[in-house]
């Protein structure tokens, strides 16, 4: 007899899934049925929300690990942080492509997003981030294509891919250099528009350097977040170097954001009250001071729970960087304080949770991560001893 159908287990996250698609697919409707007038708070005087600050200028930044760590692996040749790769690729093949679903949303006239692929301005920033956007998403699909082939047995595809992986890689380092920085350099044409604790002649160098330190934090939580939720794991040792690379990134930033300030005479204004000076300590102490403290600490940065508190952290505080630098920066001059209406907000999550959805459908599916630990397991010495001892006690620390 044929097996009864039954209907997938509806879990928590699962009904919430279901309720933040529904209240997408409202906002989507009331977007492109009546414009952006009755689906946003933007106004002549303040054009950009949360549908840039957010769904783009964080949304690239939280795909940064991509570019970060196939350099490392393909170009540096770190073939110890090979486990790595795939999911971080994957992670930043879906960021970039539901950037460019957030573009469609933001944009007038959505159906005329291609038109800067073919009518050509090299004079503007966002002709070359919309270029770089869009090769970059390419070079993505191919980076991460020979995944799929291998889950569909497909060998010859998957062997030409691997064959000019090298210089897929050194073209994406390039791409994202270029638009990671340019997405700062949008802003250089506002320097009597935005408050001193944002604007800098540096934000290209700033929006760069931060797009490293959040693509190696989302790497570590990536990995923190599918070993309890989908049963897999990565070495612990990995992040552990992710993390010590990590605190020097956010040094550099530190010293460099530190300098910047005081040079241009901003620093003192941290000691006037007010609502920009909140916000500005906020990312300060989110993004920096904690996570600084917290991986300079070898008991706290050799656990699997430091090392995800200190990535979440630095996600935090940077998101609230970018979202200051286009908001909060702007909204004194615009004599205006921008708050989303709720169908930004609504969309702005369902783009998040089909970006979760995908990634727990292709790491299920799809050969994300190593099997029996990856490499790093190959080399694991015979079972027995405090060497064996000790990387099993690491291996379950990184699955609590």
């Amino acid at each position: 007899m044929p097996e009864k159908f039954q209907l997938p287990k509806l879990t928590f996250w699962k009904g919430m899934f279901v309720v933040i698609a529904l209240g997408g697919l409202y906002a989507t409707i009331v977007r492109f049925a009546q414009g952006l007038g009755a689906s946003t708070n933007l106004t002549d005087e303040f054009p950009w929300g949360i549908w840039v600050g957010f769904d783009v200028l964080c949304g690239v930044m939280l795909a940064a690990g991509g570019f970060t760590l196939t350099a490392t692996v393909y170009i540096f040749n770190l073939e110890r942080f090979r486990p790595i790769v795939r999911p971080t690729v994957l992670t930043a093949f879906l960021g970039y492509s539901l950037v460019v679903v957030a573009l469609l949303f933001d944009l007038g006239r959505s159906y005329r997003i291609w038109h800067p692929l073919v009518m050509w301005n090299p004079r503007s920033v966002l002709f070359e981030v919309g270029w770089c956007v869009s090769l970059y998403t390419t070079v993505l699909a191919l980076e991460f294509a020979p995944v799929v082939f291998e889950r569909l047995q497909l060998e010859k595809p998957r062997r030409i891919l691997r064959g000019i992986s090298i210089p897929l890689v050194i073209a994406g380092v390039m791409l994202s250099t270029l638009h990671q920085s340019s997405l700062g350099s949008l802003y250089l044409i506002v320097p009597q528009k935005m408050h001193p604790f944002w604007y800098s002649p540096l934000l290209p160098v700033f929006f760069f350097l931060s797009a490293i330190a959040v693509g190696l934090a989302m790497t570590i939580f990536e990995s923190s977040m599918t070993s309890k939720h989908l049963g897999k794991q990565l070495e612990l040792p990995l992040l552990r170097e992710l993390g010590r690379i990590l605190a020097v990134v956010l040094l550099v930033y530190t010293v460099l954001r530190t300098q910047d300030l005081y040079h241009r005479g901003a620093l003192k204004l941290v000691l006037q009250p007010g609502y920009e000076t909140w916000l500005f300590l906020l990312e300060v102490l989110l993004g920096l001071a904690a996570p600084i403290v917290l991986l300079l600490i070898p008991r706290v940065r050799h656990t699997a729970g430091g090392l995800y508190l200190a990535a979440v952290l630095t996600l935090l505080g940077f998101i609230t960087n970018r979202l200051n630098v286009s908001t909060t920066g702007m909204e004194t001059s615009a004599g205006m304080h921008y708050l989303p209406k709720w169908t930004e907000l609504a969309v702005t999550a369902s783009i998040i949770a089909v970006g979760f959805a995908a990634f727990a459908l292709a790491a299920k599916y799809l050969p994300i991560f190593p099997e029996h630990g990856g490499a790093e397991t190959a080399a694991r010495p015979a079972a027995s001893g405090p060497s064996f001892a000790r990387k099993e006690e690491e291996r379950a620390l990184v699955g609590r």
